[in-house]
């Protein structure tokens, strides 16, 4: 368990996976929880963010810090997700073992595995095959961070271990139209043509592909239980473990909302991966489970995004 004096670092508070994270360590009475805005600390600033350990010397670090996004700005800034992504993690997993952090659990994404990956994905796929194009550039980024993390754990003993979590949503999400993920930007959708009357919701693709979907509050209970792990693998998926059709999400986003006109599909538009869905028998043998059901979960980020 963790003490309640541990000095703990979560890099990236502010976003959604972050600010869960706070929240359940501010539950555990966590004491000595350090954070930084980006205007407090440009983590793609590496002297910066080695003055920083150097100075506040954090025994754990949760390295929640990321550009994210959907297909659309995926496909649409591939370059600035890799440079960012890429600098945010090197300088920070560098900084914690330039200056001796003990502990530093990196968050991956379950877009690193093979876009033909056997299914549910197991951690073993890794690097077995192609990426799926649309989000390959955040992948590489992902997973070079992750190998970095290995790397230091194998030469030098350090623990350093990596998450991969799978398609998340809930509290403090990015509901932008156009470079949201499926979840958010299906809310606002929906939200929107309720209010205005419309007869319709166009979603993109084909609505066959498979998703599955984690709330930001179980993912962060996922990641603290790894974090109390004497000694974790150095790859863990953290998932629900059941998928659904985008077809499927639609009608109970549509549902949850309220909207009552008809759902229509873009199929010019694209599908990503055909089907993602990871195996989570990793971490349900350390004892974590899911406990928010998906229904449950978007009941409870339609009410936060109404709020916004």
């Amino acid at each position: 368990m963790l003490a309640p004096d541990t000095r703990i670092f979560v890099a990236g508070h502010r976003g959604m996976v972050g600010s869960a994270v706070c929240r359940a360590l501010a539950a555990r009475g966590c004491r000595n929880l350090l954070t930084r805005t980006r205007q407090e600390l440009d983590l793609m600033d590496s002297a910066a963010v080695n003055d920083f350990f150097a100075a506040e010397k954090p025994e754990v670090v949760i390295h929640c810090a990321a550009r994210v996004g959907g297909i659309h700005a995926n496909r649409t800034y591939p370059a600035e997700f890799m440079r960012e992504n890429i600098g945010v993690s090197f300088s920070v997993i560098d900084a914690a073992h330039r200056h001796g952090t003990r502990r530093l659990l990196y968050l991956g994404s379950s877009c690193i595995y093979p876009r033909e990956a056997p299914q549910p994905l197991k951690e073993e796929s890794l690097l077995t095959s192609t990426l799926e194009p649309t989000n390959e550039a955040y992948a590489l980024a992902k997973i070079t961070a992750l190998k970095y993390c290995q790397y230091l754990r194998n030469q030098y003993g350090l623990l350093f271990h990596s998450a991969m979590p799978t398609n998340l949503y809930g509290p403090g999400d990015n509901y932008h139209p156009e470079n949201s993920h499926v979840i958010p930007g299906m809310l606002r959708r929906f939200h929107e043509a309720k209010l205005s009357g419309a007869e319709s919701v166009t979603i993109w693709g084909t609505g066959t592909v498979r998703r599955e979907f984690l709330h930001v509050d179980d993912l962060a209970a996922g990641l603290l239980a790894l974090v109390e792990t004497e000694n974790p693998p150095d790859i863990v998926n953290i998932g629900s473990g059941e998928d659904l059709t985008i077809r499927a999400l639609a009608e109970r986003i549509a549902e949850v909302v309220g909207f009552k006109g008809q759902i229509l599909q873009n199929p010019d538009m694209p599908d990503g991966t055909p089907r993602k869905c990871l195996d989570i028998s990793r971490i349900r043998a350390l004892g974590w489970a899911p406990t928010l059901p998906l229904k449950e979960g978007l009941r409870q980020t339609y009410a936060d995004f109404i709020l916004q």
